[in-house]
């Protein structure tokens, strides 16, 4: 099993954090190395909760489960965790990403990464369209994190977004699977400024 590291908003979103978690662990879908609540505290500044972060939990893990809900795409620590884990440095190698879209920012789109996923996932799905305007990744997952976005319409990137609802654990471990073995081939844009705020002011 792959050794994953789950980034949520820790206030809206624990709930769905640890039922994944134990599903996961039930059903040997991947080994948890996120950080835990309460595990970083809350007197350290920004620099070294960032390096915390990628130095003692993100070098452990190989693939990135980005869990999305109606505020996460404000989060700084979010946005950190993610541009971390497309960082290729010397102590932690970038992870493979995959999205999941709660309930509360669910989709009625969907996109695949890899060609095996379409078959796999959304059999009943005849066509498949590529996406290269900014405006229409935002209009269909309006809560995605614009870090993710970036990556989405970058050539050279594969990242997989699916509905809370869809996942199993089949789906799940062929997509962690894809993410891990395609980790080292990313070309991810990692352009954007990380967040310094929580709010989009």
């Amino acid at each position: 099993m792959h050794r994953v590291f789950v980034c949520y908003h820790h206030k809206n979103d624990q709930l769905f954090k640890e039922t994944l978690i134990s599903w996961a662990e039930k059903n040997q879908v991947f080994i948890d190395g996120s950080v835990g609540l309460g595990e970083i505290p809350e007197e350290w500044d920004d620099q070294k909760v960032r390096e915390h972060i990628r130095d003692e939990y993100l070098r452990d893990t190989t693939v990135t489960i980005v869990l999305v809900g109606t505020e996460t795409k404000f989060r700084k620590h979010v946005d950190w965790e993610i541009y971390s884990s497309m960082h290729d440095g010397k102590k932690n190698k970038k992870s493979g990403i995959i999205v999941i879209l709660l309930p509360s920012a669910k989709s009625c789109y969907y996109t695949c990464g890899f060609n095996n996923e379409k078959a796999t996932i959304y059999p009943e799905q005849q066509s498949w369209i590529t996406i290269d305007e900014r405006s229409e990744y935002e209009q269909r997952y309006p809560y995605m994190p614009a870090r993710i976005i970036d990556n989405l319409l970058k050539k050279g990137v594969n990242i997989s977004v699916i509905n809370w609802d869809k996942v199993n654990v089949e789906n799940l471990k062929l997509m962690i699977d894809n993410a891990y073995d395609n980790r080292a081939k990313q070309d991810y844009d990692m352009s954007r400024p990380m967040r310094e705020r929580n709010h989009n002011l």
